[in-house]
């Protein structure tokens, strides 16, 4: 499956009308947006701890060249190697000249968004080093041949049932349809391979610069054992993802787990601060972090800066309209939904994704559910305008009538009288929706019906009521 961004109203159409993906995105974003809701309403005063993790991650940005060098001292102090890739293509060769170095052919890989944003795992094949997907979102993934479609869920698009038939099909599962049977078959699997790896690899939700630690947050044991147990760990991060103290990170990680699967807290979060230590029995002999640019500094200079406040949650995409209907593969991205909307733009170059700006209703869910307030729908509407600087003469002119008629009373009740009885005369002639009106209004009801106006505006409504009355 190639990702296009620019494909994304050919995919959008394609997404509507699949049975099995509207099945598993009606389940899937409603039980995660739900949780969400119930487990932040718990907390005495979500308001301001949204807040406190807001200024946490703008300070954080604020410093962010001072905290990276902090970070690199500390890994280096605990024994770690720090690495800077400032291009995906420039951290698949630092990790392929470490497999090289310390003769590593096969490897296990906690979830990283980082690396599918690379592009790792095909280069790794192309090197001949095997890879293997351990979180069991990412590996079904791997054996579908596919990509995430949901930065915390990855196969949000694929129901129970699909992935019953895969594990059937590709590993000859025994037929079941108990999810706890497909896992435990899955679990089996997967263990042997984590015994026999020779490097682990993951990314990071986190980095603590004042102890050099790298923090990974999951629900399964896997990103434990693929960093703990082979004799190598490679862990790959965003240069946005450090923090300076633990103070943040206590405010932060009661909202992540919260926002993203609605749990109190993660199962396990798993902390890293370099190689074993000579006293220590378990934990690899070699750490190496990966620091990735690969646009970050070109957004880090930009007016969309806090873009990089994200903590990937995922609790954007579950609340979005657009996302719920249509998915994560439309976009063309390994980020999907709101917050990829923007950030894909800005990483790949705007007119490499000049649809998914406007793959938005504008509505503001995405910021009511992110956890550290992003303004999503402000960043969308300058994107637009970026892509779309100047307009036709023909918009300019009806732009300025339009103006000019809501600036004279009566004009403007004119107007809603001649459109109101217009689109209620088209209205019941299909039922009582408009779904075609003349050029240029078109471009509205191409994609999507127009609601009548009411039989009684507002205005007329008031004065037959209040009586002019305040």
């Amino acid at each position: 499956m190639d990702l296009n961004p620019n494909h994304f109203p050919e995919q959008a159409l394609i997404a509507l009308q699949d049975v099995h993906l509207q099945t598993a995105l009606g389940r899937g974003t409603q039980n995660a947006d739900g949780r969400r809701r119930q487990v932040m309403a718990e907390l005495d005063d979500p308001a301001a701890l949204r807040q406190q993790a807001r200024a946490a991650r703008l300070r954080a940005l604020v410093d962010l060249p001072l905290l990276l060098e902090q970070m690199e001292r500390s890994v280096i102090a605990n024994g770690g190697h720090v690495l800077w890739a400032e291009t995906g293509e420039e951290a698949n060769r630092l990790i392929v000249d470490i497999c090289r170095r310390h003769g590593l052919k096969r490897g296990v890989k906690s979830k990283s968004m980082a690396t599918e944003e690379i592009g790792l795992l095909p280069y790794l094949q192309q090197h001949g080093i095997e890879m293997i997907e351990t979180d069991l979102g990412e590996y079904i993934v791997q054996l579908d041949e596919s990509h995430p479609s949901h930065i915390i869920m990855p196969v949000m698009h694929k129901t129970k049932e699909q992935v019953r038939d895969l594990f059937m099909r590709k590993l000859g599962m025994p037929p079941t349809d108990q999810a706890a049977d497909m896992t435990a078959f899955a679990r089996k699997i997967l263990r042997e391979n984590f015994l026999q790896a020779d490097f682990g690899m993951s990314g990071g939700n986190f980095m603590i610069a004042e102890t050099g630690t790298v923090v990974v947050v999951t629900n399964e044991g896997n990103g434990r054992l693929s960093t703990g147990l082979p004799p190598v760990h490679i862990a790959v991060v965003g240069i946005e993802k450090v923090i300076p103290t633990w103070e943040d990170f206590a405010t932060l990680i009661q909202l992540l787990p919260r926002s993203a699967t609605g749990q109190r807290l993660s199962v396990y979060v798993n902390i890293f601060n370099g190689p074993a230590r000579p006293e220590e029995p378990d934990g690899p002999r070699e750490f190496y972090l990966v620091l990735l640019d690969n646009g970050r500094s070109d957004i880090y200079t930009s007016e969309y800066v806090e873009a990089l406040a994200c903590i990937r949650c995922g609790a954007c995409l579950n609340a979005c309209p657009v996302y719920q209907n249509v998915g994560g593969h439309a976009y063309g991205s390994v980020y999907s939904g709101p917050i990829g909307a923007v950030v894909t733009p800005l990483l790949r170059g705007k007119t490499n994704a000049a649809p998914l700006p406007f793959a938005s209703s504008l509505c503001g869910a995405c910021q009511q559910a992110c956890p550290v307030d992003i303004h999503i729908p402000d960043m969308l509407l300058k994107l637009r305008r970026d892509l779309e600087p100047t307009q036709p003469p023909a918009w300019e002119w009806g732009m300025k009538a339009w103006a000019f008629s809501m600036e004279h009373p009566l004009l403007y009740q004119l107007g809603g009288k001649v459109a109101g009885a217009a689109t209620r005369s088209l209205a019941e002639e299909t039922g009582g929706r408009v779904t075609e009106l003349p050029p240029p209004f078109d471009a509205w009801t191409d994609h999507r019906d127009f609601p009548p106006f009411a039989d009684e505006s507002f205005h007329d409504w008031w004065r037959k009521h209040r009586g002019g009355r305040p």
